[in-house]
């Protein structure tokens, strides 16, 4: 199903998981008893959708070398 998606429409998602993932971290560390290995998970799965995000947007923009 991801695949497809336009790429537009993917990065509009993975934003709001991003978002959604950032949220849930900062409800997390207003707990200072929360588990911290799975708020390092979480913070991993936010960089890696951040980085994933950037791949998609860099893919829609043309070479300007070609």
């Amino acid at each position: 199903m991801e695949n497809s998606l336009s790429p537009s429409t993917r990065i509009l998602q993975l934003q709001r998981e991003h978002r959604a993932l950032d949220e849930k971290i900062k409800a997390m560390a207003e707990n200072p008893w929360q588990n911290q290995l799975l708020v390092q998970k979480l913070k991993k799965e936010k960089l890696r959708l951040k980085d994933t995000i950037e791949r998609l947007k860099d893919d829609l923009i043309p070479d300007l070398d070609a």
